[in-house]
């Protein structure tokens, strides 16, 4: 069955910096996040053809434009699947919004729909804005008898959030189990609706549970 991949694209100047860089358009990619798309499309060349989309920031469109450049195909824009808005944290990068982030992050994953970033979005606004597309894409090509692969080329806290909720992963694993940039969690819609995920990063199912405290991580805010 055709597969739904969530990619996080590739890595920008804000990424090395760490910081909080949420705002739309946002950064462009460094000549190593370029490379990195590349990479990406050479390493998962697709034996059927693929939709490839991107969210509206301008990082997410040029790694899908690297990635069609290799594949031969013309990425789509699509609403919705930006990043989480940072707020008042936006363009910070200091340890006190990290932390403030971080908290806030991991309030969600235990599933806390309600708790907003300061000036910024709440979990419950990301899945409104989030899962329709989602859902717009399954509708047009996972289901059905032309089913292709989806390529979302989207951005890591959000790829998180999303993909915990669809296939009900385990909030604490989702939460410490972050995405390097282009890495990739992997879906399939079955023909029952349910949602089962197959690959997250370099995991592959079964995901368990995390017990232990999770690691913070100071340098990686957003994968």
């Amino acid at each position: 069955m055709a597969r739904l991949h969530l990619v996080r694209h590739g890595e920008t100047t804000s990424n090395v910096m760490g910081r909080l860089d949420t705002a739309l358009p946002g950064a462009a990619l460094t000549d190593f996040g370029v490379r990195q798309g590349v990479r990406y499309a050479l390493e998962n060349r697709r034996n059927q053809p693929a939709v490839l989309v991107s969210s509206v920031a301008r990082r997410a469109q040029q790694t899908a434009e690297m990635i069609g450049s290799v594949w031969d195909l013309d990425p789509a824009v699509v609403e919705g699947i930006h990043e989480v808005q940072a707020g008042d944290l936006e363009d910070r990068f200091d340890r006190d919004a990290h932390g403030v982030f971080r908290e806030v992050m991991h309030a969600w994953h235990d599933g806390d729909l309600d708790t907003r970033i300061p000036g910024g979005e709440s979990l419950q606004m990301v899945y409104d804005r989030y899962l329709p597309a989602v859902d717009e894409l399954a509708a047009h090509y996972l289901r059905g008898p032309e089913q292709r692969d989806v390529v979302v080329v989207s951005h890591g806290a959000a790829i998180r959030l999303v993909a915990a909720r669809l296939a009900g992963i385990d909030g604490k694993f989702a939460a410490a189990t972050h995405l390097p940039n282009t890495g990739s969690v992997e879906l399939e819609l079955t023909e029952s609706g349910i949602w089962v995920c197959h690959r997250w990063g370099a995991r592959r199912a079964p995901f368990g549970t995390v017990d232990e405290p999770l690691v913070v991580d100071d340098d990686n805010p957003m994968g």
